[in-house]
C-alpha cells in the first residue's frame, strides 16, 4: 500500500508542529525555573523573562503560520495547543503544591487554541494579498 503525497505531507507537519511545540517550550521556557527579585522593592517575578515569551510566542506563531500556508489549518489548530498545553503541563503538576497547575493548563490550552486559530487564517490572508500584488 503506498501512501499519497498529501498523507506524507499532513503526516510529516504533525510531526513538525509536535516537534516544534515541544521545542518551543523546552528551548524557550522550560529550562529557567528561576525567579527575579526586583533589588528596589524586593517584587518577585518570573520564571520566565520577556524576551522568552515574545521568543516562544514568535516560534509557535511561524509554526502556525506555515502550516497556513501549506493550506493545512486545521493541524495547526489541532497539534500546536495541545502538544505545547502537554510540554507545560508535566513540568509544573511536578513543582505545583496547589493543584492549580490544571487551571494554568487550561488557560494555556484555550489562548493557545485561539492564537493557533486564528494564525494559519492570518498567513493565508497575508499570502493571497502578497501574490495578488505581483
Amino acid at each position: 500500500m503506498t501512501m499519497s503525497p498529501s498523507f506524507r505531507l499532513r503526516t510529516a507537519l504533525v510531526a513538525v508542529l509536535l516537534m516544534g511545540a515541544f521545542g518551543a517550550y523546552w528551548g524557550w521556557l522550560g529550562w529557567d525555573q528561576e525567579y527575579q527579585r526586583d533589588p528596589l522593592n524586593g517584587q518577585v517575578s518570573g520564571p520566565y523573562e520577556a524576551w522568552q515569551v515574545i521568543g516562544c510566542a514568535l516560534t509557535l506563531a511561524g509554526l502556525a503560520l506555515g502550516a497556513g500556508a501549506l493550506l493545512c489549518r486545521g493541524l495547526a489548530v489541532a497539534v500546536l495547543p495541545a502538544a505545547f498545553t502537554v510540554a507545560w503541563s508535566v513540568p509544573a503538576a511536578h513543582v505545583d503544591d496547589t493543584g492549580l497547575w490544571g487551571v494554568g493548563a487550561f488557560m494555556i490550552l484555550l489562548g493557545h487554541w485561539w492564537a493557533a486559530l486564528f494564525s494559519p487564517w492570518v498567513a493565508r490572508a497575508c499570502g493571497s494579498a502578497w501574490t495578488d500584488e505581483r
